[in-house]
């Protein structure tokens, strides 16, 4: 009995390693691929497995205190003209401020 019971927790112990390696990888993927891959996780699984932590590690970015801000380009509102990050710079001060509303 003790041998099938440690068999049970090795296997679930390893499905629950690669479940967890399985979301931190899709987290590491771009918005879409990531929002692709949620679609499909059930909801319970945000309550078993460390999302927050893998979220903050996956998501915590790699510009430093002082560093430039990475470029990027932005469509208006409109969708009739972009906006470049880059265009600004020296200029004047900017804030950048990300947030979703979905």
């Amino acid at each position: 009995m003790k041998r099938v019971i440690g068999k049970i927790a090795i296997i679930f112990v390893a499905v629950y390693a690669l479940a967890t390696a399985a979301m931190y990888v899709a987290m590491l993927q771009g918005p879409s691929v990531f929002a692709n891959t949620m679609k499909h996780v059930p909801w319970q699984t945000m309550m078993v497995l460390p999302f927050k932590p893998l979220w903050m590690s996956a998501r915590a970015g790699h510009v430093n205190v002082g560093e430039s801000a990475p470029d990027f380009d932005l469509k208006s509102t409109d969708g009739n003209s972009e906006f470049r990050l880059s265009a600004l710079r020296g200029q004047r001060p900017v804030v950048l401020v990300f947030g979703s509303y979905t």
